[in-house]
């Protein structure tokens, strides 16, 4: 038996997770000094009334290693294989976290850094149950991930600098600067952290973009997966984009809540657009 492990950032329902039979080891969130654990205490809707009234931009915290230690020594007890995916290495330590405790238990578990988050690291998710499934071994579930993840892209948009700015991340001027010329940044992650690659100036240039961008990835290729992830952005961006991508003929498109581990970083209004094609 091989057991898929991965974290709270992977944007599955719990009906979803529960259904594909997914271990989930959450990150925990700091919301001025109380801490809350991700998809336990605290969930999307609510994690954004919180950040809107918190004093300080809210933490986020990567599982320690004992906690993955805990489930790979309880799944791998009789033998059975682990493969546990995380959300990128170039935004959080959990991918780290999991690497320590595969080194400890005497469970035999391959850590994999799916370089992304959300949705994106959802469609490897899904690729690997439906391998595991049929019967596949840990080394074909991990190279189809790895195929899964070179087909995949995934861009995020900012509606407002302030929390990449309380967070560390820009300097204040230039979110200033941002805020003047009223710009929505874009960002990819295609090398597992947040790459800006253009700075429209209105909601209608974002959806411009991202669709054509859509469109040049996808030419000649099957659409197999499309996700939104949004921190309440879909009637700005998510929508009208959204009805553009079904024209094209793909409608079974994933929607969701950002979690509030990546809407901490993003900041309200932020969305996600993700797809797997090949």
């Amino acid at each position: 038996m091989i057991h898929i492990v991965t974290d709270s950032t992977c944007d599955l329902s719990q009906q979803e997770i529960e259904k594909l039979n997914i271990h989930i080891v959450p990150l925990t969130i700091q919301i001025d000094g109380k801490t809350y654990v991700d998809r336990v205490d605290v969930e999307p809707q609510s994690f954004l009334t919180l950040m809107a009234s918190a004093k300080e931009l809210p933490k986020s915290s990567q599982p320690s290693p004992g906690k993955f230690t805990e489930l790979y020594d309880e799944l791998g007890k009789n033998g059975d294989q682990i493969i546990s995916i995380h959300m990128t290495g170039g935004m959080s330590g959990t991918v780290q976290s999991a690497r320590q405790a595969a080194e400890i238990t005497e469970a035999d578990v391959t850590v994999v850094d799916s370089r992304y988050i959300a949705w994106a690291l959802a469609f490897q998710l899904r690729e690997a149950v439906r391998l595991r499934d049929a019967g596949a071994s840990v080394e074909e579930i991990v190279a189809r991930v790895d195929q899964v993840r070179q087909n995949t892209r995934l861009f995020v948009v900012l509606d407002t600098l302030e929390n990449m700015v309380k967070g560390g991340r820009i300097g204040k001027g230039k979110a200033m600067f941002g805020s003047l010329l009223n710009i929505k940044p874009i960002g990819s992650l295609d090398t597992g952290a947040f790459t800006p690659v253009s700075k429209p100036r209105s909601y209608k240039q974002v959806v411009k973009y991202l669709f054509e961008q859509f469109q040049n990835d996808t030419a000649g290729k099957t659409v197999k997966a499309v996700g939104f992830s949004h921190a309440n952005g879909l009637t700005t961006m998510g929508t009208p984009l959204m009805e553009l991508v079904k024209g094209t003929g793909f409608t079974n498109i994933d929607i969701t809540l950002t979690s509030p581990i990546i809407s901490t970083h993003t900041g309200p209004g932020a969305l996600g657009f993700m797809y797997f094609a090949e």
